[in-house]
């Protein structure tokens, strides 16, 4: 299959262009000049210096050139604690009936990130899910019939919303990554786009030990 008919659409991190493609922030145009990128998300089949083999999360395998300066990422799970007044936050959620949005995930951003992508904006994890990056303004406990979780009111240029995060929901945060992560079985996330007609993974990031990026 081609890349283009893939389903489209945070010493940190190895590149803040990383985060500006997992958070949805806009694209530059010199980036879509082959085509507009993509996320795969999946398990790694096989990888080397060359080549990057994944199976995406509705079972098709997917073979990215990789290239010599593909950045590697690692994702890791924190607290629901971790979120405080002030964070700068990504979280792709689902919008419910009374205006909120529940979340799906959480990502807390490094501080050097800080802005990377914000705004509200569709999302691609689930049909109709949406990604939020903004400063969490205030937050409190969530009503009872999220017992156990957190409401967020998150502001962003030209908006706001309040995001209902649920106990179970994960909470991560993102440190650079290295040539370890990137074994058969590990989770991923993997931004990639097609250059010169070959499908070309970008940026990958990965989970430790079985942890699936939950965005």
């Amino acid at each position: 299959m081609r890349l283009s008919r893939l389903s489209t659409a945070p010493a940190l991190l190895a590149s803040a262009a990383f985060l500006l493609l997992a958070a949805g922030a806009p694209v530059p145009a010199s980036a879509q000049a082959a085509s507009d990128p993509v996320r795969i998300r999946g398990t790694i089949v096989r990888v080397d210096a060359k080549a990057l083999v994944v199976q995406d999360r509705g079972g098709e395998v997917v073979s990215l050139a990789r290239p010599a300066d593909m950045a590697v990422s690692e994702v890791y799970p924190i607290k629901l604690s971790d979120i405080r007044q002030g964070s700068f936050i990504g979280t792709a959620a689902m919008p419910q009936a009374d205006g909120t949005q529940k979340a799906l995930e959480v990502v807390v951003f490094p501080e050097a990130a800080r802005g990377t992508g914000e705004g509200h904006r569709p999302w691609d994890l689930l049909p109709q899910s949406t990604m939020t990056n903004a400063t969490v303004a205030d937050l409190a406990a969530a009503p009872k019939t999220v017992r156990g979780g957190q409401q967020l009111r998150l502001t962003y240029k030209g908006g706001e919303k309040t995001v209902i995060v649920p106990p179970d929901v994960p909470v991560v945060t993102f440190r650079a990554g290295t040539e370890a992560l990137l074994v058969p079985g590990a989770k991923v996330l993997v931004n990639a786009q097609e250059r010169n007609g070959v499908p070309t993974a970008l940026r990958v990031t990965a989970g430790r030990n079985g942890f699936a990026p939950p965005m």
